[in-house]
Formats: C-alpha cells, structure tokens, sequence
C-alpha cells in the first residue's frame, strides 16, 4: 500500500467512525496527466450525495492540515459510492456476499478462463465456492483465494 493511501486511510477513518460510514477503499491513481485521490465510502442503506460530499470537505480538511503535504503534486478528491458491483475487499465484505452474484478475476486461468460469475456458496480462509452457470448447466466450483486477483459484486443478467 502507498504511504498516500495509508495517511488517507488514517485520515479519513475517525470521519466516516463518527457517521457509522464504512471505508470501503482509498486508491490514489494517475490517468493520462492527472493524478486522482479516490475514497469509497458506504453504509448500510447506501451513501448519498449529500454524505459523501461532508467527508470529502472533512477529509480536505485534513489533508490540507498535515505537514509536510503527504501529496505534493495536483490531484483530484473524489469521495463516492462504489457503486452495484463494489468491490470485496475484507473478510466482511465476503461473508457479507454469501448467496450473492459476484464476478471474480484470477491470476492463473482455470479451464481457460480468467474471470467467472455465480453465487457465492461458501467462503473459507483457504477457498471460494462459487454456483457457476456453463451455457445451460449449473456447477459448483472451488476457487484457491491466493489465485484471486480481484472480488466484486456483479450484475446478473
């Protein structure tokens, strides 16, 4: 983790503590010629506009306290929601998804594949039991979690 997304980290959580928010993820990424400090929030319910906004005004707040600057160059704040298919990044966040649609992307291919989606059966320390759905039938499949690249929320279609 970079030394940005830490100190954002320890900034913004007594935030988003005292409003019972969940730090859902801080990312702090250059596209094209900007640089974006990005921090994802929700509750229970959603996060709305309104609540993301208090965080982001509290949370620049902060950052424009701490010195020296732990981010020297330009960069854009962006406080949002994660949107339908937020990512899983804690144990929680996974026990949470049990018997929900969720996409997962891997390091080393399975069968050929690099991606699946199904429901999410069960959830250990060492494997992932996905419901997978292949063309007209229904499987179970058991996914090591340390070939996992990457866990989020899907939209079943």
């Amino acid at each position: 983790m970079s030394s940005v997304v830490e100190t954002v980290t320890d900034l913004v959580t007594p935030i988003l503590d005292e409003q019972n928010f969940e730090l859902v993820e801080v990312e702090f990424v250059k596209e094209g010629k900007s640089w974006f400090l990005r921090v994802f929030i929700d509750k229970e319910g959603g996060i709305d506009i309104e609540e993301c906004a208090f965080v982001s005004e509290k949370l620049s707040e902060k950052l424009d306290l701490v010195d020296p600057d732990p981010i020297p160059q330009e960069y854009f704040l962006e406080v949002s929601s994660p949107g339908a298919e937020r990512p899983l990044k804690k144990e929680e966040d996974y026990h949470k998804a049990i018997g929900q649609y969720i996409n997962i992307s891997l390091y080393q291919n399975i069968d050929g594949e690099k991606q699946y989606q199904g429901f999410l059966k069960e959830f250990t320390d060492e494997n992932l039991t996905l419901t997978v759905k292949i063309k007209t039938r229904t499987k179970e499949m058991i996914f090591e979690r340390k070939n996992i690249a990457k866990a989020r929320f899907a939209i079943e279609f």
